[in-house]
């Protein structure tokens, strides 16, 4: 008996340290061996992980807390890495100088599918250290959850990402182009488990090689096409639950190139398929009592808190001044069409796919989910958008709007998503509260980011009416 116990604790003091751990324990791993490689990253506009992998030795010879430097060129640029004029920021008359990328040491993670590596996210500084850089996108949802302590709540928010799956390789379709995709999967796969299992053995791995790094996956489940997916993860506080977001997104595309095989989470490759969605729960803890200040209690009439109805009435107010946010490509309003489950309308709903936003829980779960998201959205800044409009909800005491009932997609009274980047860059141009919540600095940037997007699309010719108007123009 005591040998099987001696053999069980051996076990766990050889057993791989996976998952979150210390600054401390990672000086530890790296000093044994374990760990020889730090990858430190920051988010970008696009959601995308940028930033260095520094060496083992390097750290145990320097104090890295005092962070890296970047060009700052990383917080202007397109999706292509282009160094697009007109940034207030970053430019060539301030000669593209650095930002100081900072480790949050709270992040910190073995990453199990890549060999002795560890993550830290970083959080963007000026070069010296002393000031937060507005525009970075982490920050600027830390600024939202700042403003929401000061109201004595804590927001906690989830994921649900929708993606499609592709057997080819993200060189191999890149070599042969974009117009013939085929996912991996060839009959709609919603909730089915057969067609599901088709895949299940990559699935499996994303939800344990997760797991092992504190990602937790509640489930994952075919959607509404072939070849689609989704995996919904477990609720956080908010700035976790975005970091989770990202690191998911970014891990599933490192696991996916190391099968040989690919994804993507943009909101609609094709104008037939289903699009893609990146539904958002959230709701608000009271920060002294730990509950949800979202609930009114059991003796209520309406299980609504007041908290709980300017909140929403904000979201649903400046849902369209905030859609760069929830919608930030050309391609994110393409999944934006009636009868989609793509909600195209700005209204609330209990238990009810059509609108918008959708009230879903009980007691303390009570929460809503925002339906508008894609899964292409960057998920600090839909985040922070969503917290900074439903904090205006409240200093403002919106009223929460009737309930809708029935189908949305046929009630023309009610208020619509814009129908497109170029909509969504007037909606957010001509707003005083997107101004008022994120400041004008980033107002002015992100504003400067969607035109540019815009213009490039605008200047470009397309298959389509090559076939449509070569001919026949």
């Amino acid at each position: 008996m005591f040998r099987e116990i001696n053999d069980f604790n051996k076990h766990r003091r050889n057993k791989k340290k996976t998952g979150n751990i210390t600054k401390d324990e990672m000086m530890e791993m790296i000093d044994k061996g374990e760990i020889d490689t730090l990858v430190l990253g920051f988010c970008d506009m696009q959601g995308r992980l940028m930033g260095k992998r520094i060496t083992g030795d390097f750290i145990l010879e320097n104090d890295i807390s005092e962070g890296t430097h970047f060009c700052n060129y990383l917080l202007g640029t397109n999706f292509e890495m282009d160094t697009d004029d007109g940034y207030d920021f970053m430019n060539w008359d301030k000669g593209y100088g650095d930002y100081l990328a900072l480790p949050d040491w709270n992040t910190l993670k073995v990453i199990p599918w890549m060999s002795r590596t560890a993550m830290v996210f970083a959080d963007v500084y000026t070069v010296d250290g002393s000031e937060p850089i507005s525009v970075a996108p982490r920050n600027i949802l830390q600024h939202q959850i700042k403003k929401a302590e000061a109201y004595g709540l804590s927001p906690h928010m989830a994921s649900e990402l929708e993606f499609y799956l592709f057997n080819d390789s993200f060189k191999d379709i890149n070599t042969q182009g974009y117009d013939e995709l085929e996912p991996a999967g060839h009959l709609n796969e919603d909730y089915n488990l057969l067609q599901g299992s088709k895949n299940e053995p990559l699935y499996q791995e994303i939800r344990r090689q997760m797991s092992l790094m504190d990602i937790i996956v509640e489930s994952s489940k075919g959607e509404a096409y072939k070849g689609q997916h989704e995996i919904n993860l477990k609720y956080s506080d908010a700035i976790n639950a975005a970091d989770q977001h990202l690191m998911f997104k970014h891990g599933m595309k490192e696991i996916c190139i190391q099968n040989d095989k690919s994804v993507t989470f943009m909101a609609k490759p094709f104008e037939e398929w289903t699009g893609s969605s990146g539904h958002i729960h959230l709701s608000m803890m009271d920060t002294k009592t730990g509950k949800n200040a979202f609930y009114a209690g059991d003796d209520a009439s309406n299980p609504m808190s007041e908290t709980m109805q300017h909140f929403l009435a904000g979201v649903i107010k400046y849902t369209k001044d905030f859609a760069l946010m929830f919608a930030p490509n050309i391609n994110s309003y393409k999944r934006f069409a009636p009868n989609s489950w793509a909600p195209v309308s700005i209204a609330w709903s209990k238990d009810n796919r059509s609108a918008g936003y959708r009230v879903v829980g009980d007691g303390n779960a009570l929460r809503f989910e925002s339906r508008i998201c894609g899964a292409d959205m960057n998920p600090y800044l839909a985040y922070a958008a969503l917290i900074g409009a439903g904090l205006y909800g409240i200093e403002h005491k919106e009223t929460l709007t009737d309930e809708l009932k029935g189908n949305a997609y046929e009630q023309n009274e009610v208020d619509r998503i814009p129908s497109s980047l170029h909509q969504a860059i007037l909606e957010w141009k001509n707003s005083d509260v997107v101004k008022e919540v994120l400041g004008e600095e980033v107002a002015k940037h992100y504003l400067h980011a969607a035109q540019t997007e815009q213009d490039e699309y605008d200047s470009f010719v397309t298959t389509w009416e090559r076939a449509r108007y070569f001919e026949q123009g």
